[in-house]
This record gives C-alpha cells, sequence and structure tokens, in this order.
C-alpha cells in the first residue's frame, strides 16, 4: 500500500469533514437555541455564498477598488449584515408568532424558510454559477516530498477552511460556556415558557443565534464557493451536515466537527478503497448509512446528551 497516497486521501477527506462541520455548526446553534432542526440552514450556505460572490463583483465597480483583499472584505461585512438583516427578518415574521408552540411546527417554520430563501436569492443575486475569489492559490502544496515517494498534495483552500473552523469552534464553544448570552441559549432551549418566566428576552436570543448561524453560513458558503463555485447545488450539497449533526450531537459544537471530520475521511477512504470492489457512488450514500447506524445504537450521537425521561 502507497502510505503517501493513503495520507493524500485522508488529508483530503479531513478537509472535506471540515466544511461538512463549518454547515453542521450553524445546525447545532439553531438547535440548541429552539430544539429543531433548521432545514434552512443549506439555503442559508447558499444565500450567504450568493451574496458574497455578487458583491465581491459588484464592489469593485460601485467603489472604484482594485485592491481585491479590500473588495472582500468589505464584500464580506456587507454580506454579514444581510445576514443579520435576514435573521431579524425571520425572527420577526416567522419565530415570533411561534413562540411555545410544538417543536414540529418551528421544523414546518423552517421548511418555508428554505424555500422563501431559494427563492429571494435567485431574484436578488441571480441563478448562474459565480466565483468567489479569495486570492489563495490553487496551486496545492507537496508535502513530505522527502518522507514519501511523489509527496503529498494539500489544496491551500483546504487548509483555510481548517483554520477558520478551528478558530470557529473556539470562539463558539468559549461563546457557550463563558457568556451569559451563551448561558441564557442553553436555557431556552431547555424550555421556551420557563426561560421567559426568569426574564431571559426569548425574542432577542433567537435573533442573535439565527445570526451566528447564517456568519457560519457565510465562512462555509464562501469556502466552498471558492472551490467549487457557488450554484444552487450547494443548498442540496450542504445538507450533508445532517449526518453530521446526527453523529457528533445536535447539541454538541464540538460533536459537530467530529461528526464531520469522521464522515469526511470515511466517505473518501471508502470511495477509493471500496469503490473499485462494490462499485462507484459510495461518496453519496456512505454519510447516511452511517447516521442510520448511529440512530440505532446511539441516536443521541457521540457527544450529545442522553435525554431521560422519568414518570
Amino acid at each position: 500500500m502507497n502510505l503517501g497516497f493513503l495520507l493524500e486521501v485522508a488529508l483530503g477527506g479531513l478537509m472535506a469533514g471540515v466544511l461538512y462541520s463549518l454547515v453542521a455548526l450553524g445546525l447545532v446553534l439553531i438547535f440548541k437555541a429552539s430544539g429543531v432542526f433548521n432545514f434552512a440552514q443549506g439555503a442559508m450556505v447558499l444565500f450567504a455564498a450568493l451574496s458574497m460572490a455578487r458583491l465581491s463583483e459588484w464592489i469593485p465597480g460601485w467603489l472604484g477598488i482594485e485592491n481585491l483583499w479590500l473588495a472582500n472584505g468589505l464584500a464580506f461585512v456587507a454580506s454579514v449584515a444581510i445576514m443579520i438583516v435576514l435573521a431579524m427578518v425571520i425572527e420577526r415574521i416567522v419565530l415570533r408568532p411561534l413562540v411555545n408552540q410544538e417543536g414540529v411546527v418551528l421544523l414546518m417554520a423552517t421548511l418555508g424558510v428554505t424555500y422563501f430563501m431559494d427563492g429571494l436569492g435567485q431574484t436578488l443575486w441571480g441563478s448562474d454559477i459565480y466565483k468567489i475569489d479569495l486570492g489563495i492559490s490553487k496551486d496545492p502544496l507537496l508535502l513530505f516530498e522527502g518522507t514519501f515517494q511523489g509527496g503529498v498534495l494539500v489544496n491551500r483552500d483546504d487548509i483555510v477552511a481548517a483554520v477558520m473552523a478551528t478558530v470557529l469552534v473556539i470562539v463558539l464553544a468559549l461563546f457557550f460556556q463563558k457568556t451569559a448570552t451563551g448561558r441564557a441559549l442553553r436555557a431556552v432551549a431547555d424550555d421556551h415558557q420557563a426561560a421567559q418566566s426568569i426574564g431571559i428576552p426569548l425574542n432577542r436570543i433567537w435573533v442573535i443565534v439565527w445570526a451566528v448561524a447564517g456568519f457560519t453560513a457565510l465562512v462555509a458558503g464562501m469556502v466552498w464557493g471558492s472551490k467549487l463555485g457557488v450554484q444552487f447545488s450547494l443548498a442540496i450539497l450542504a445538507l450533508k451536515a445532517l449526518p453530521v449533526v446526527i453523529l457528533g450531537g445536535f447539541t454538541s459544537v464540538p460533536g459537530a466537527i467530529v461528526g464531520g471530520l469522521i464522515i469526511g475521511l470515511g466517505e473518501k477512504l471508502s470511495e477509493v478503497y471500496l469503490g473499485p470492489i462494490i462499485g462507484g457512488g459510495i461518496e453519496n450514500w456512505f454519510a447516511y448509512v452511517l447516521a442510520l447506524g448511529f440512530l440505532l445504537v446511539r441516536p443521541q450521537g457521540l457527544f450529545g446528551e442522553k435525554i431521560i425521561d422519568r414518570v
């Protein structure tokens, strides 16, 4: 077995898992604050990526800016503002009327938000395939050339994604554990009515968590868009985060990262080494089969909190 090739495949899988994890972070945040799975997270990734792509095209012409980094920075700030405004609109129009409703009602609401954001994104930004140029060289890095024959190729944008994911996980973990707002988010997730009874403003908490989830969607969409181009298949691809949170646990921020890495690594290795034996396409269904297995033996996931009902 060529160890260099094995390491290259493994690193490629881990980097793909990082992108899944970035989307899964948004799912975990929404679930921790509302107790419902947010089907709109994939649409949020697409909408945020479209915003970044189109604004990075338009801003140089509008403001006469030739510096790529400055134009991208302004587009990023503007996209963050757009996602915050979108979070406020969703809270005011969709979530606020549904306070204290059953979880399935909120779930159906997120489905409605999904189709609304798909249509709004197409109307505002267009439906072509757009690119996001982050100024990262597309030439891969050649590592361990002296250790393995031919070395190991690693994409530079994968390294950037890994750094971004690491920073986000650290910041979010500190946010949930060390800040009053983070503790309020956990209280709201446990019981909406009890949280309101002790003075926690549910509406403000939901705006904050949807805005933060929108920010993580923007980071994921930005990196994914620079790799694959911004197109509407991103919304479907982003739903690969569903088996990630099933594996890691719906309430665990570190679990979103670990689950993404496991799935990314597993699907790449199985496609390369098992694909020629049992047929191709393993990469498309591996994550969902693995998630089904976890639902059967450990439904709370690797890091999820076990729910015990006492009667």
